[in-house]
């Protein structure tokens, strides 16, 4: 049993409740949008909710304004597909901070997104900085989409402006993510076994080709530091990178059927992944160990059945904010288009996960294993099976 944050009893347990959904349009003719919702993602300030309706759009809606009319209107909020839709000749300057809602087309299907925003201090890692197309400023947020062609496009989210276009993928783009330091460092994952390091401060510059994976790459994830990246793809594979000399530091083992998302804790001491086993592992990313593993099926399947097509295949994975709850995503056979948004149990975290969280604000857990602390402090402040 993993040292987590004590169990409650049942009848303590408050459980999800539902806060809203947004309705796709019914548009059976509209080619561009389809009846599945394959991505969703928020931006890193809370500003902007997107989603890929299935084909080439993806709406952006100001979360603000989405929870109001959640209020006023109940839980049901239809979008509307006669709203703003920007092209890459589009921008309006005057508009540029206030957030609303409108639609992208991209081009192509729409596989991946993720939000970025800028720091102006970090610079780019290129030598040569004296001269650059784009100049982000601290108001920037971007968004990249991950293409169904191998091609990532990256926009500026308060004018629906097209800046840059990122070539180099020769297969699907089925996942990316920003590094949260600011720097714009972008990481996109592909079906054509790879990954990629971008530079979006040295103009979409691709920095690095990581190479490991034998198969599809699904997902992948930066530590909340951003010094670690997680990769998991097809044939059981979860690889972890240093993201500062871009080598690999181990891969880990435990699963039994392809692994398809991944998350860091907040404090960057715990990894989800989840699986086509029906299983999602919570890992100490340090040290390789499995700590905890939670179930889409009870008794949950042997490794030569889990290997094979269970009909609860788990899609995605997720930390809450406070580090207490882990959110997984199965297969359910419904396919609408829609958005259904859950409201996180509330819960009165316990005295050792904030102290877990809170030392690990200003250092590694590698250092807080190495403090010259009494060994029950040390065992108090740390994950352990």
């Amino acid at each position: 049993m993993a040292s987590f944050p004590p169990r409650v009893n049942e009848k303590e347990i408050v459980r999800s409740r539902t806060i809203g959904e947004l309705l796709a349009p019914a548009a059976p003719f509209d080619k561009k949008c389809g009846r599945e919702n394959w991505t969703v993602a928020f931006a890193p300030d809370g500003s902007y909710f997107a989603w890929s309706q299935g084909h080439r759009t993806v709406k952006l809606v100001p979360w603000s304004q989405c929870l109001k009319n959640f209020l006023l209107h109940g839980t049901k909020n239809i979008t509307n597909s006669s709203s703003l839709r920007l092209s890459r000749q589009n921008s309006d300057g005057g508009q540029k901070n206030k957030p609303r809602e409108h639609i992208i087309d991209c081009g192509d299907i729409v596989w991946s997104l993720a939000f970025g925003s800028s720091v102006p201090e970090k610079q780019s890692r290129c030598v040569n900085i004296e001269w650059h197309r784009f100049r982000f400023g601290q108001d920037q947020l971007l968004l990249a989409t991950g293409l169904n062609n191998g091609r990532i496009k990256i926009w500026d989210v308060y004018t629906g402006k097209l800046l840059l276009n990122l070539v180099d993928h020769t297969e699907v783009v089925r996942d990316l993510t920003f590094a949260p330091d600011g720097s714009l460092i972008l990481v996109s994952a592909s079906r054509d076994k790879t990954l990629r390091v971008w530079d979006l401060k040295d103009d979409g510059n691709m920095m690095k080709v990581l190479r490991g994976h034998q198969n599809w790459v699904y997902s992948c994830a930066f530590s909340p530091d951003s010094s670690m990246l997680c990769s998991v793809g097809a044939s059981k594979a979860v690889f972890l990178w240093d993201m500062d000399k871009y080598t690999m530091i181990r891969k880990l083992e435990g699963h039994h059927h392809d692994v398809v998302a991944c998350d860091f804790s907040p404090d960057g001491a715990l990894l989800a992944t989840a699986s086509y086993d029906t299983r999602v592992y919570i890992w100490d990313p340090h040290t390789g160990d499995i700590l905890m593993e939670f179930g889409h099926l009870f008794p949950p399947p042997t490794p030569i059945f889990a290997g094979g097509a269970n009909d609860r295949w788990v899609r995605s994975v997720s930390f809450s904010h406070d580090g207490l709850h882990v959110a997984s995503l199965a297969d359910d056979k419904t396919h609408d288009g829609s958005v259904y948004f859950w409201a996180t149990p509330r819960q009165v975290p316990s005295l050792q996960h904030l102290c877990r969280m809170s030392i690990r604000r200003v250092m590694p857990t590698q250092e807080v294993q190495e403090l010259p602390i009494p060994s029950k402090v040390l065992e108090f402040l740390s994950y352990r099976i």
